[in-house]
């Protein structure tokens, strides 16, 4: 049983990549994304704003991924959580100590039962510390913002390049920024920057890391 470890900023493509990763290794995969969003679209369906609101939520929340798919008290809400209001919801929630500890405890107990390979922003240097493998992935920030941007235009979403450019600039700053459990690469953990690189490169470049390639 092992883990990988995927880290990285909103847009570089670790949610993709991580799924693929999992597929090709066999094992589970996890968004710990996922999970910062379900409580973002519990706090929203029950007019939940302040943190007292939140930390009253969560006394009666239970979340749980399986297959792929992200469950908050007994439904699938997988379809319901992927919109820029609850991602900027999510992001807000995230600075929230109690939020993350009690996602955290959730997401070690996952990874002490089945190899995962678990994603989100602070994985390699809080959650599974001592994963196996490290990724810390990234891109620029226009590149980051085309992606999403065109990501939103398939889905037929009315989508702004420069508004999500700088929500994706704010983004980073309070992410990195906040005093608990900020986003940042963990010091063993393999950088990678995949501006140029499609998702089959940079899949195959992290596969290569943990079949044991020389690749640097």
């Amino acid at each position: 049983m092992y883990s990988v470890a995927i880290d990285g900023p909103a847009g570089s493509g670790k949610s993709t990549v991580a799924k693929m990763l999992a597929k090709e290794l066999d094992i589970s995969y996890i968004d710990t994304g996922a999970m910062y969003r379900a409580i973002a679209y519990k706090a929203k369906k029950n007019s939940a704003i302040t943190e007292e609101d939140i930390k009253k939520l969560l006394i009666e929340t239970d979340i749980d991924y399986k297959d792929g798919k992200i469950y908050l008290d007994g439904d699938d809400i997988s379809e319901n959580i992927r919109t820029e209001e609850i991602s900027k919801m999510a992001s807000d929630i995230s600075k929230y100590k109690f939020v993350r500890e009690f996602l955290v405890f959730i997401q070690q107990k996952i990874a002490k039962k089945i190899s995962v390979v678990m994603e989100g922003r602070d994985i390699g240097t809080v959650v599974l510390k001592d994963a196996k493998y490290k990724f810390f992935l990234t891109a620029t920030v226009d590149i980051r913002a085309k992606r999403r941007y065109e990501q939103l235009l398939k889905k037929g979403e009315i989508a702004d390049f420069e508004m999500i450019r700088e929500d994706l600039i704010n983004r980073d700053y309070n992410d990195s920024h906040r005093e608990n459990s900020p986003l940042k690469k963990a010091d063993d953990a393999y950088l990678v920057d995949n501006s140029n690189l499609d998702l089959r490169q940079t899949l195959d470049y992290m596969l290569d890391i943990i079949r044991g390639k020389n690749v640097l």
